[in-house]
């Protein structure tokens, strides 16, 4: 396996995997979103690469507004993290945590936070299986107002 930083000849292939792990997502609107953050001071994508086969990727950021459980920032923030389903289970999304968090220390953050689904069980416990620890479980609410 080899781990790949985004650049502009791999960005389609992201691209890509982010539909995949989200299928509501506009091709051409994420394209355009990640090419941006080629270069970027405070995000970056760790794609995972199998022979000549794009398999996984991790997008993590700098966030310095609050994040629930750290009491420092900025906190390095795992945005999304995607392996496909023939690779899980093999390592690949712990190799790119510890991607995640080179470039974190790198960047002077002393924590690592992430987030997911609180019925998302798999998730939740690679989570753990990875030295997260859980912060807080919420119940978030919205109300459509008139008009919308």
């Amino acid at each position: 396996m080899f781990i790949e930083t985004i650049n502009n000849n791999n960005v389609k292939e992201l691209t890509s995997l982010f539909v995949e792990m989200f299928p509501e997502t506009d091709y051409e609107e994420e394209l355009e979103i990640l090419k941006k953050s080629i270069g970027s001071l405070t995000e970056i994508c760790f794609l995972a690469k199998e022979e000549n086969q794009y398999i996984g990727f991790i997008h993590v950021t700098l966030r310095t507004d609050y994040v629930e459980g750290s009491e420092v920032s900025p906190t390095a923030y795992v945005e999304a993290l995607f392996v496909r389903p023939a690779f899980r289970r093999k390592g690949v999304a712990e190799v790119l945590i510890k991607k995640a968090e080179e470039w974190a220390i790198s960047k002077r953050c002393y924590t690592l936070a992430s987030d997911t689904a609180i019925e998302n069980a798999d998730s939740i416990q690679f989570h753990h299986s990875v030295g997260f620890e859980e912060a807080n479980k919420i119940v978030c609410f919205i109300k459509k107002l008139g008009g919308i």
